[in-house]
């Protein structure tokens, strides 16, 4: 029997835009968002139902840190978002936990802030296929509900976390351990009611080894990331880790959820059951989609690495600045693996005020002339990624890609690399981006 097929189909280019963007997590929303009150015509497909990525569809319960104690690092788009949830959730809820996400509330956000900005949108929508010439990105493939369609585009961005668009155009990339490939530990996110916060105290390590000693756990995992407040009565968990999950691979990621929901019912016993104030906590949602720390790091023209967190770097052709620690979970449920985790994470880390920067260089894919990342699969070693992958992070990068996209796409012969940092760096100052070393 013949296991593959060949077939040929005729697509509709049902949008031709001066900016794609692949996928509508915080760097997507950020991307799009510049790009297009940068006066240009763009387009964002985002496979899920809402815009938002981690945070409303897997379900992660806190921003981390949008600056460094003194700086607002995650200035822009991180600002107006910050702002915004702030100014729009009730007066008795705001200063329960500054960072924790209210859900709805972030997704009427984005809502607002893609529409008001212009640019055009649809859900349900994967990027599943590119058309390719010599490093130039023709069309990109989408497959939504009902139809299959084509988009052409000046300058494509891709936003997708995985890095699926660039790898589908065949750019070279990076993905796990670069000895051993594995991968961190994924987490099914969840949401919780009926807590009673005026009696918590927090995770008390001598009750979960406790609940070890009487067979809660079917894994003895010591790494618990823990609930964070997000209104008055609920809660969302970062708890659990599943191992060998592959976030590129829907048969890893399917085992990855049946898994979860089952571990996430014995967190249910050890909050209720140990700790004080979560005995009367039930788990009213989880997850849409399992939480991914990491898969694939798309090479750009520079690779951010470890010398430049422990440098403090500065680059010429930075584009923002950022400061979260290095927070690498481990691929496996072994102790060594948790002394490892616990040593790079209270080690490598800065002190209040401290940052290193972002090269330009590193939203660039090597061998494309038109084609950005911005996200958690920007150009990076393991050690960056752990810390620039979550969302202020996502904020920075992604609009500085939505202003290169802007710049580059009203040039008579678009690329990427044909572009004036000074006048970039000027443009993302302009819309409050945290640019401390650039120079008028």
């Amino acid at each position: 029997m013949n296991n593959s097929i060949t077939y040929t189909s005729e697509l509709k280019v049902k949008y031709d835009v001066d900016v794609f963007v692949a996928g509508g997590g915080p760097a997507g929303i950020a991307a799009a968002v510049i790009a297009a009150r940068s006066g240009r015509s763009v387009y964002i497909a985002e496979g899920t139902g809402a815009f938002g990525g981690a945070a409303t569809t897997m379900l992660v319960p806190a921003f981390m840190q949008f600056g460094n104690g003194v700086d607002f690092l995650a200035a822009g788009i991180g600002k107006e978002v910050r702002d915004y949830l702030s100014n729009n959730v009730p007066e008795n809820f705001r200063g329960y936990c500054p960072d924790g996400i209210p859900l709805e509330t972030l997704k009427l956000c984005y809502d607002k802030m893609i529409c008001d900005s212009g640019a055009k949108f649809s859900f349900f929508t994967n990027i599943i296929d590119t058309v390719v010439s010599d490093g130039h990105i023709d069309y990109v493939i989408c497959a939504s509900k009902g139809s299959n369609f084509a988009v052409k585009a000046k300058i494509y961005i891709d936003c997708t976390g995985d890095g699926d668009l660039s790898a589908l155009a065949g750019a070279e990339f990076e993905k796990g351990d670069p000895l051993t490939g594995e991968m961190m530990a994924a987490t099914l996110c969840g949401l919780w009611a009926g807590i009673d916060w005026t009696r918590v105290s927090g995770n008390d390590a001598r009750e979960l080894e406790r609940a070890f000693k009487d067979g809660v756990f079917t894994n003895i995992d010591r790494h618990l990331s823990g609930m964070w407040r997000i209104s008055k009565y609920t809660g969302g968990s970062n708890a659990g880790h599943i191992y060998d999950i592959d976030g590129t691979d829907a048969d890893s990621l399917t085992r990855g959820m049946i898994e979860g929901r089952r571990q996430l019912l014995e967190y249910r016993r050890y909050y209720r059951d140990y700790l004080t104030g979560f005995e009367d906590m039930d788990l009213a949602a989880t997850g849409f989609s399992i939480g991914i720390r990491e898969t694939r790091r798309i090479l750009g023209d520079y690779i951010l690495n470890i010398d430049d967190f422990n440098s403090r770097a500065s680059f010429l052709d930075e584009i923002g600045r950022y400061s979260y620690p290095v927070d690498i979970h481990a691929g496996k449920n072994t102790d060594e693996g948790y002394k490892k985790f616990l040593s790079e994470h209270n080690n490598l880390r800065y002190k209040r005020g401290e940052s290193y920067g972002i090269p330009y260089r590193s939203l660039t894919v090597r061998g494309f002339d038109n084609l950005l990342v911005a996200g958690r699969c920007i150009s990076t070693d393991r050690y960056m990624q752990s810390s620039v992958r979550v969302m202020p992070g996502c904020y920075i990068t992604g609009q500085a890609a939505g202003a290169a996209a802007a710049i580059c796409s009203a040039q008579a012969n678009p690329n990427i690399r044909n572009i004036d940092v000074h006048e970039l760096q000027k443009i993302l100052v302009g819309f409050g981006a945290f640019l401390p070393n650039f120079e008028k």
